[in-house]
């Protein structure tokens, strides 16, 4: 049970990597190695016949290409493989947004990654929701993470204005409804020393805004809410606002959840 242990570096390519990526891969893992598209949209790109490889275009999709020689093009742009991947988590602090820019000038959770590579983050995190953000460059990668058919685990810490009845806690756990559409069974227990408001819940899928949502659909205000895990990763020996690359392990544990085992080995 992942409530058990509730509260409890991934470097460079090495040599034998770069000579496998040297190598020539079928056109749908080169884009979304390059971070134009999940497989399965690449091959839509592909049948569409918006995709090129120098200057032809490809309906095949067991065509290969090599990253480092071929030219290829998606609606007639060239497309450049990723240098490499990067796995990154933050430990998101208050008052900044999970967005690539913001009109208005807030802080986004990008200005406190600095990373040669362009990373985008997986999912997202309320202005002031805290902890465990995942960032990556691995297109393919990040949307398996978010597809509920992989149903990854999400670890949150919530503090509620008042105590969470055993009633509420009981439907929290089997599923209540929002907006018509019944949510997934959650893992819940009431974290020890808080007076019965600060709960722990594992949830399975990611609505927008979903365990705030399920809190005030019950009748209670969530005060503070901080997700402490992503899958194996959490925010442990993190300073708020601090930035990690994944170690191997990680990300070698979220690959095999989402099916890409074999592509890592």
């Amino acid at each position: 049970m992942i409530l058990t242990r509730f509260f409890f570096d991934y470097g460079p390519m090495n040599r034998e990597e770069n000579e496998r990526t040297a190598g020539r891969i079928r056109i749908n893992r080169f884009l979304a190695m390059s971070s134009v598209s999940s497989r399965r949209k690449a091959e839509e790109l592909i049948r569409d016949g918006k995709v090129a490889v120098n200057g032809r275009r490809i309906s095949d999709l067991a065509t290969t290409v090599d990253p480092f020689r071929d030219r290829v093009t998606v609606r007639g742009k060239p497309v450049s493989p990723a240098q490499r991947h990067v796995y990154l988590v933050l430990n998101k602090p208050k008052d900044t947004i999970t967005t690539m820019k913001d009109e208005r000038g807030r802080k986004t959770v990008l200005g406190l990654v600095r990373t040669r590579e362009r990373v985008y983050p997986v999912g997202r995190l309320d202005r002031n929701t805290t902890g465990v953000l995942l960032f990556t460059n691995d297109g393919e990668f990040a949307n398996r993470l978010m597809h509920p058919r992989y149903g990854i685990p999400k670890s949150y810490k919530v503090t509620c204005d008042r105590a969470v009845t055993r009633i509420h806690l009981e439907k929290l756990r089997g599923g209540l409804s929002l907006e018509g559409k019944r949510t997934a069974p959650a893992e819940v227990i009431v974290l020890p020393g808080g007076k019965g408001k600060v709960i722990g819940m594992v949830l399975h899928e990611g609505r927008n805004r979903q365990v705030r949502r399920m809190f005030e659909a019950m009748g209670y205000g969530v005060v503070k809410l901080e997700r402490v895990a992503y899958g194996p990763v959490t925010k442990e020996g993190m300073a708020r606002g601090e930035v990690r690359r994944l170690t191997r392990s990680e990300v070698q544990t979220l690959r095999e959840m989402v099916g890409m085992k074999e592509e890592w080995e």
